[in-house]
């Protein structure tokens, strides 16, 4: 039969490595999940900043379109300060209709 106390040494030299393995694992997992956050929201970033880039990029062809017909033909159909109203205008419905569509969908 061996010392209790000796048993009882190897028992919580057991557990002490059990627990250092979980806590290694969960560290490992959390490290793991933080990175992988990291790199979709980063992701979504460059989407995003492309997204507002090709907006920016469509806009500036048509003003620049449009204020090139303007200027070849002698005349242009809507003038330039309109055109821009016009584009507000447009833009301001739009946000309401998202705010709409946003309340509809969660009063569902």
């Amino acid at each position: 039969m061996s010392n209790p106390l000796v048993h009882a040494f190897f028992v919580g030299r057991a557990l002490a490595e059990a627990l250092n393995e979980q806590l290694e694992k969960a560290l490992t997992n959390a490290l793991s999940e933080i990175g992988k956050f990291d790199a979709e929201q980063r992701q979504k970033l460059r989407t995003f900043i492309e997204q507002v880039m090709e907006r920016a990029s469509q806009e500036e062809e048509t003003a620049t379109a449009y204020r090139t017909a303007a200027s070849t033909t002698g005349r242009a159909d809507v003038p330039v300060g309109d055109l821009q109203a016009t584009i507000d205008d447009l833009r301001a419905e739009i946000a309401q209709l998202r705010a709409q569509l946003q309340r509809y969908r969660s009063q569902k």
